[in-house]
């Protein structure tokens, strides 16, 4: 497995350019790791805010934080939203102000007075689990099934793997979500994140899903929005343009974590992922994660009409449009959808990702590209 020297190399890059940087992503997936490297790199001072020790350190934040002029890190920077407006005024100081890396494990949206306080100083870094460039692409399977979080793919045994997730869930919903100051059952959360996993990779209706639990569907959204903002949900969002069709104006949710979703569904084992009916529905959000994590677009939407054409991810590079449709299939092949969405959005390409081993033309403008050369796909967007 490949360590994470260019992560390491890109938030050194953010902290000479920003006055604060924030490394974003769920909690256990390596947040802290990745800050001590760097400060092991540099002369840095580290404080963890669910530390008591060192919450007591920092009860007059602006008298102990104004005094360093080494690198600032503070850990899980959520749990003292207040500080926001400490590292405002200390970051517009004249006079040699700190540079500060923060880690959260929750986005802005759900921290109230990060874009207020720290607009135009801070830039964001995320960061998910180990992605294929990381495990090995072939280890694709072993990722598939447990999952990027470090602990949870590099444990001993599938046991141990499946504990470890179980736990973690457990964890989340106890612990995790109520720090935020959000105050919600974690049995009801469980329940409708668990929904949730059977409807991965499917368009968003919060009347069905709140009828399902009993509830109103500005309640769903608001248990949607907070799996979202604690890194747990991806809203791939719908693109539309003036195409005279009808066209899907929902977002698709996938679970970000494949791991997470097959302990949601019980799937503990190889086989019973494949004997499951929802193994297309994994292998397509595994699939278009790994593709996220390869390309990194700015930005990234799906497209799909009401008469039934479809497109599973699309984006825009260097000013040209790419598509992807993802199919569990060791043989895929065109179909009226894919010319409909290559010939609707003037896709300059389309790219069929598939679990096997060899890439083949099949059209002048669509490629089978197996997963396993996803690392590969960057380069084949530069060519002419």
């Amino acid at each position: 497995m490949r360590d994470r020297h260019d992560r390491v190399g890109a938030i050194e890059a953010a902290i000479r350019r920003s006055p604060v940087t924030a490394l974003l992503g769920p909690r256990q997936c390596g947040k802290t790791t990745l800050a001590r490297q760097v400060a092991a790199r540099r002369s840095a001072i580290y404080f963890d805010l669910e530390s008591p020790s060192d919450r007591r350190r920092l009860e007059n934040p602006e008298l102990v934080l104004g005094r360093e002029q080494r690198l600032i890190i503070l850990d899980e920077l959520q749990a003292r939203p207040e500080l926001f407006s400490v590292l405002r005024v200390l970051v517009d100081r004249p006079e040699r102000p700190p540079r500060f890396l923060v880690l959260g494990s929750a986005s802005p949206a759900l921290v109230r007075g990060v874009s207020e306080s720290l607009a135009g100083r801070i830039e964001f870094i995320a960061l998910s689990g180990f992605d294929l460039a990381e495990s090995g692409s072939e280890s694709w399977e072993r990722l598939w099934l447990r999952g990027g979080f470090p602990r949870a793919y590099l444990a001993r045994s599938l046991a141990d793997s499946v504990k470890w997730r179980e736990g973690f869930i457990r964890t989340f919903l106890e612990r995790d979500i109520p720090q935020l100051g959000i105050t919600i059952p974690a049995a009801a959360m469980r329940r409708f994140w668990t929904m949730l996993a059977h409807y991965h990779g499917q368009t968003w209706n919060s009347s069905e899903l709140a009828r399902s639990m009993g509830l109103t569907d500005k309640t769903v959204r608001t248990y949607l929005d907070i799996l979202t903002g604690t890194f747990m949900v991806r809203q791939l969002q719908p693109w539309h343009q003036n195409l005279g069709k009808r066209q899907i104006k929902a977002p698709k949710i996938y679970l970000r974590d494949s791991g997470v979703l097959h302990s949601l569904l019980d799937l503990h084992d190889r086989s019973a992922l494949l004997g499951h009916p929802r193994v297309g529905a994994s292998w397509e959000g595994f699939a278009i994660e790994q593709v996220l994590a390869a390309v990194r677009p700015s930005e990234a939407y799906y497209w799909g009409t009401h008469g039934g054409a479809e497109l599973d991810l699309f984006f825009v590079v260097n000013g040209r449009r790419y598509g992807v449709e993802v199919k569990f299939s060791d043989a895929p092949a065109t179909t009226r959808s894919m010319r409909m969405a290559l010939e609707d959005l003037a896709l300059d390409h389309l790219w069929i990702v598939y679990p096997g081993e060899h890439r083949y033309r099949i059209d002048e403008r669509i490629t089978a590209w197996p997963l396993q050369a996803i690392g590969e796909l960057p380069a084949a967007l530069r060519r002419p």
